[in-house]
């Protein structure tokens, strides 16, 4: 089996990753679920210049603790480093040959516009949300406008705590996507 390309993302209720200035502390923190955990099914996140720009004003510097990251971009100027690279090819071409080597899944971080072109190139095997307690009114959406793709439901989880939904869909063609393991059971 390869590897799997799973977008996976907090969403507000009304379909925003991002609030109108790129700002996400909208976005509710719930301790049944296990960060250690979720970022264990993963060695590498995928995500475009947009969001690793937002990543690197917030002082992260683009990068994510144990992942390799991969930035497409058609304005950066292509480079590798330790455990960063930024592409300016084809995106679904560079996903289709990661997908085919060995290691973990991989997180489609963000933003909107690359899940869009890596949706209809048809490498995306799951959408999994986390849906926050909160409408935004505005900002950047979940998917920008283009073909409908119908989604198979795999998987629900609701956290009572802090009102996040998170739900997990199957892209037709794609691998299903794994069990919800990183939220704790709570009595």
């Amino acid at each position: 089996m390869s590897r799997r390309l799973r977008y996976q993302v907090a969403v507000s209720l009304d379909g925003f990753i991002a609030g109108p200035n790129r700002e996400a502390d909208w976005i509710v923190m719930d301790p049944s679920i296990d960060f250690d955990a979720l970022f264990k099914q993963f060695d590498t996140a995928i995500m475009g210049r947009k969001t690793y720009e937002a990543m690197s004003a917030q002082g992260q510097g683009g990068g994510m603790p144990g992942l390799d990251v991969v930035v497409f971009s058609r304005t950066l100027p292509s480079k590798s480093g330790r455990r960063m690279r930024v592409m300016n090819g084809d995106a679904a071409t560079a996903v289709r040959a990661m997908k085919a080597q060995p290691g973990r899944d991989m997180w489609l971080f963000g933003g909107g516009s690359l899940f869009r072109s890596l949706l209809d190139a048809g490498v995306v095997d799951s959408v999994e949300l986390a849906v926050m307690p909160v409408l935004l009114g505005s900002g950047i959406p979940l998917l920008p406008a283009g073909p409908t793709t119908a989604l198979r439901l795999a998987e629900t989880r609701v956290l009572p705590g802090s009102g996040i939904v998170v739900l997990s869909y199957a892209v037709p063609g794609g691998q299903a996507p794994p069990q919800i393991s990183f939220v704790k059971e709570h009595p």
